[in-house]
């Protein structure tokens, strides 16, 4: 049967009753409107195949009418714009007058139209006032049988930094994990959405640093420590405070009795607990190795907050910290010559660094390279610096084949080098002070000397002393701070380290049991690939912000000590522990125990967040219960940053992975791809798309933050081409759907605003389609005990009530496979095409007064179901549009649920199931849109008349009784009327097949120039002939019976016998209008 229908489909589209070449404007929409059956026309919209392609297909539309709003025709500029004028005039500002936590007075009528601003007012703090975020209320609302433990879901938010903010990324983080724990809620999971905010050590002390410097002209030295970390603290407060609104207006469900902050009491404690459980373990050890110094930031970074720039060749670049109009020269590889000593002779060497030459202590051949057999155990000259190099043999740094054989080594400052230096025993010279100038190991000349300054500086020298012999191009990567753009400077420090190894091969044993499931397949795969390289972790970083190492070092009082030495120095949880150890240590000597002033990586604390949260170390009832969590939910860019160290700590400190799944979503970027960024004035602030902006006030927002002056001004251009009349209120809801609508699984996200603004047109339809349907539930009506079915629905009822189950049953396993796309698309389809286009309009005949009370009762149920039921399958996505229409909605008998986030989920029923129903008002629809495209084809939009001819007894009874609802949906209809001979149409009617049983005419007579349609007739004709000549040929092949398989001879079958009948339908239509001539 669904073959059937499919072929019968095809033929509609392929061969139209009349090609539409006057198809008005109402047509247009009415049929694209049009709710699309699953078997008949075109794929279901609710099928799982059809919901990619509608999300494509709607953000299609927001890209063409982009463009549409952009090309208006001149002549039709003025009237627009007047237009516009009286529809934009301002409506007066709403005011919200409900006592903060009180519950919303619903009780004066519906407002005229959709206002976001007034429909999201009052719901949160009513929610949250009501105890409905907390995990504890499911008991109350989803009472279990029999005591029986409750499932759990628990999502740990990611804590967003204080820096500032919050950006439309963090508003894509709350709209998916808000809609998950939203509708575990309402599936009566005890769910626990934890919220709580990072210090975010570095990016914070570098933003107030440059705020510190913009206001006062002071720096963090002028104030001190402890002064600047209260500075912080103040804007830590601030801004902690403004996200917290931001997250109330995204509407984020979260236990607001349960926030953290990562320098809390109780997770500073854990910091501190874990740093000295692993230095007692083994795998936190002290070494002075080489690290990623940021001299804009003065701290050291580890590997994953360095970026590599990738460079074609010679290219100009400004650095941080120097004049804005200096460039330095990069992507170039420098040779010169060093001489050896005790002769005239030269060694030709090459670096992308030529400053660094300042701390080469050695030069390396390879071993069994003949051209410096005779330089092996001499000594090459430094020509700046009184240094003697001696020539090394090292077969693992040289290559022979790449340039001249001869590698300098500059221990100090390349991590290549400083593996050479550990295996002759060089001698490491740094060269660089923590501020990026160079130092007294450079010699006089070159000490105060910024670095890329002395760069320049040594390629004039060499060049002058005729120890320069070349600068080429050099493809090349250059490393760059991912917080200030700064280029990274490998430098030799004493530090604190992880042992990373150990601890991911725990995890990766995990993972591959099963007992960490991460999606998409791409992130599993980065996952295993990046564990399986790890290395090890620098924890320490040179800040004031943050939490400070638990490491002291023991001075022992007449004993000369290396600070670089573990062995120096003691941990302890508390000052008085570090004392007991320091006193074993220094074995009845005098000492003095000085704190590390390090603090400790941002990382490291947020790495303990899903367990340090729930109160660990202490076994608290949270941590019990709560502990693992369900999901952890992120974007794809901090999998290695946060997700891996959270597993990594997690599985040592505690046993247990700390969380069951990881859905890593995809990173926002603008409209033309390119990512967000400050600087192109396309970050943007969710609340301004809730609420709306002017572009003067974006413009005025660059002025808050800490760009420069020809930042901002670049900034302002971007917004104006991007945002030209500013950025339109949109309402947390739609802005939510997109998002959710936007995440398929892929990597990025190109943000449309019109997108979202066109999910705010939904919300509207939503709004009007429950207005209007509230008119139709009379004061009297009182809803029935439950949702069952009753038995006494009509065949659009049972149509529709199937259609909302298998709305429910697919939004539920989209959602269980956490497929936000696909969800949104079926909750969308359901409403627009099924409800409002087909059900709402079909049961208008059916509520009329002049309709049987039982009908006109049944209809109302009917439909009172598919409001509460669509309104509860919408809210995880919409939960603020959703709450204030079903509050509108009377309650059925004994229900007592005070809000729809604490109604039950709707879920597939047995009892809602109609495929026979379904099937045969799909065919009545097929003929309803055949009916609408002829129509449309001719260009009729009034006293449409249609004759349907019906072939089969049983086919036209259900024709007959369908007659209204065919009438009721298509605009301009006068009537329809089932004929079984085909003597019953009368002359002039243009035609079209549906099935092989089933055609439509519609009466065109006098309405259109009968040559043309002859002519119309006669090219159809001519192409049904041609299909069926092929499928007629291909059936009388001699071996056709057996070797085709069966399924497809009955496709072929049906399909010639449509076209069959599709040619005695066109011949008949070819006919009658040869006889109108």
């Amino acid at each position: 049967m669904h073959r059937y229908y499919r072929f019968a489909s095809n033929l509609l589209v392929r061969h139209p009753p009349s090609l539409l070449i006057h198809p008005s404007k109402s047509t247009r929409y009415l049929m694209a409107d049009a709710p699309t059956p699953s078997s008949v026309d075109s794929p279901n919209p609710n099928s799982k195949s059809a919901a990619k392609k509608e999300a494509k297909r709607l953000e299609k539309e927001a890209k063409l009418a982009a463009k549409a709003s952009k090309a208006q025709p001149a002549a039709d500029k003025k009237p627009k714009a007047e237009k516009a004028k009286k529809d934009d005039a301002p409506e007066p500002p709403f005011v919200n007058l409900t006592p903060k936590g009180q519950k919303k007075d619903l009780s004066d009528p519906m407002a005229a139209g959709y206002n976001p601003i007034a429909i999201e007012a009052a719901w949160y703090d009513w929610w949250s006032a009501q105890g409905f975020f907390k995990p504890e209320s499911t008991q109350k609302y989803f009472p279990s049988q029999n005591n029986e433990p409750r499932d759990t879901f628990v999502i740990p938010s990611p804590p967003p930094n204080v820096t500032g903010s919050l950006h439309i990324g963090h508003g894509l983080t709350v709209a998916i994990q808000d809609s998950l724990v939203r509708w575990n809620r309402m599936l009566g999971k005890e769910t626990l959405f934890a919220p709580g905010f990072d210090h975010a050590g570095i990016s914070t002390q570098s933003v107030v640093e440059k705020r510190l410097y913009k206001t006062s002209g002071k720096t963090r030295h002028d104030l001190g420590r402890d002064k600047f970390v209260e500075t912080v603290s103040e804007w830590k407060d601030e801004y902690q405070t403004k996200i917290t609104e931001q997250l109330h207006r995204l509407g984020g469900s979260y236990d607001w009795d349960r926030v953290a902050f990562t320098m809390d009491e109780n997770l500073s404690r854990a910091v501190i607990e874990t740093f000295c459980k692993l230095h007692e373990d083994g795998i936190i050890y002290r070494a002075n190795r080489l690290v990623n110094w940021c001299v804009k930031l003065n701290t050291t970074l580890s590997n994953l907050e360095v970026e590599q720039k990738e460079l074609t060749g010679r290219t100009f670049l400004h650095v941080p910290g120097y004049d804005p109009k200096e460039k330095f020269e990069f992507g170039v590889i420098t040779s010169f010559a060093y001489v050896i000593e005790g002769s005239g002779e030269r060694i030709v060497v090459a670096t992308t660094r030529p400053e660094t030459m300042l701390g080469d202590t050695a030069i390396a051949v390879h071993p069994d390279d003949p051209r410096y057999t005779h330089l092996h155990g001499k000594f090459a000259i430094h020509p700046f610096l009184d240094r003697r190099l001696p020539i090394v043999q090292d077969a693992v740094a040289v290559d022979m084949e790449f340039g001249t054989g001869a590698v300098k080594i500059t221990p100090a400052h390349d991590p290549n080098d400083y593996d050479v230096g550990v295996r002759h025993n060089l001698e490491v010279v740094n060269i660089l002070n923590d501020d990026g100038t160079f130092n007294a190991n450079t010699g006089p000349h070159f000490q105060g000397m910024k670095r890329f300054h002395a760069r320049v500086e040594v390629v004039k020298m060499l060049k002058e002393g005729g120890w320069y012999v070349e600068t080429k191009d050099n493809p090349m990567q250059i490393p760059i701070c991912s917080k200030s753009g700064d280029l990274i400077e490998p430098v030799l420090k004493p530090q604190w380290w992880v042992d990373c190894k150990p601890l991911a091969e725990e995890a990766i044993k995990r993972t591959r049991a099963g007992e960490l499931l991460i999606t998409p397949k791409q992130s599993e795969n980065d996952w295993y690939r990046w564990l399986e390289g790890i290395q090890d972790w620098c924890i320490s970083r040179q800040l004031w912000w943050g939490h400070r190492c638990p490491a002291y070092f023991v001075r022992i009082e007449g004993l000369e000590q290396d600070v670089n030495d573990g062995k120096n120095w003691v941990v302890g949880r508390t000052r008085d522990e570090a004392m007991q150890r320091a006193e074993a240590l220094a074995a009845g000597r005098k000492f003095a125990l000085e704190q590390d002033e390090d603090v400790l990586d941002t990382w490291f604390s947020s790495g303990l967040w899903p367990f340090s949260i729930m109160g660990w170390p202490e076994n608290t009832p949270d941590l019990q219960k709560y502990f693992p969590a369900s999901l952890l939910e992120t974007g794809w860019d901090i999998l290695f940053f946060w997700v891996a160290r959270m597993v990594l700590l997690g599985i040592k400190l505690t046993g247990q992975v700390p969380f069951k799944e990881v859905l890593c979503h995809a990173m926002i970027r603008d409209a033309h791809g390119r990512k967000m960024s400050k600087s192109l004035g396309n970050v943007i602030d969710p609340i301004d798309v809730i609420q709306g902006l002017p572009l003067e006030a974006l413009h005025a927002k660059l002025r808050e933050g800490n760009l420069d002056e020809k930042e901002i001004l670049k900034a302002q251009a971007g917004q104006k081409k991007d945002f030209p009349k500013g950025i339109p209120q949109c309402g947390t809801d739609a802005l939510r759907f997109a998002l959710c609508a936007y995440s398929a699984g892929g990597r990025d996200i190109n943000l449309e605003i019109l997108r979202v603004e066109g999910y705010r047109k939904f919300c509207n339809k939503i709004f009007n389609a429950t207005k209007f349907a509230m008119l139709k539930l009379d004061g009297e009506f009182v809803p029935e005990p439950t949702a069952k079915p009753t038995g006494r629905e009509s065949l659009v009822e049972q149509w529709i009530l199937h259609k909302l189950n298998i709305a429910a049953t697919e939004i539920n396993s989209w959602l269980a496979e956490r497929h936000f796309m696909q969800a949104t698309t079926i909750a969308h389809n359901f409403w627009l095409y099924e409800l409002c286009d087909v059900y709402i309009e079909a049961m208008k005949p059916m509520t009329d007064e002049s309709a049987p009370i039982e009908t006109r009762k049944s209809a109302q149920q009917t439909l009172y179901t598919c409001l509460d039921h669509g309104l509860r399958l919408l809210h995880p996505f919409m939960p603020f549009v959703t709450e204030e229409l079903w509050q509108r909605l009377p309650r059925r008998p004994n229900d007592a649920t005070p809000s729809i986030m604490v109604s039950a989920f709707p879920v597939h029923d047995t009892a809602s199931v109609f495929e026979e129903a379904d099937k045969r008002f799909d065919l009545v629809f097929s003929a309803l849109r055949a009916g609408r495209s002829l129509a449309a084809s001719y260009n009729l939009q009034s006293d449409i008349q249609f004759f349907l001819h019906i072939q089969n007894d049983d086919e036209a009874a259900l024709f007959e009784a369908q007659l209204p609802t065919i009438v009721a949906l298509t605009k301009g209809c006068k009537s329809a009327k089932v004929v079984r001979d085909l003597s019953e149409i009368p002359a002039g009617c243009g035609s079209g097949v549906v099935t092989r049983t089933v055609a439509v005419y519609t009466l065109v007579r006098g309405l259109v120039d009968l040559d043309v349609e002859i002519a119309k007739c006669d090219k159809k004709l001519h192409l049904v002939r041609l299909n069926l000549s092929k499928i007629t040929k291909f059936e009388a092949q001699p071996d056709y019976e057996e070797t085709v398989p069966a399924d497809v001879r009955v496709v072929n079958e049906d399909k010639r016998k449509t076209l069959e009948t599709e040619i005695s339908t066109l011949e008949l239509s070819r006919e009658m209008f040869s006889k109108l001539k």
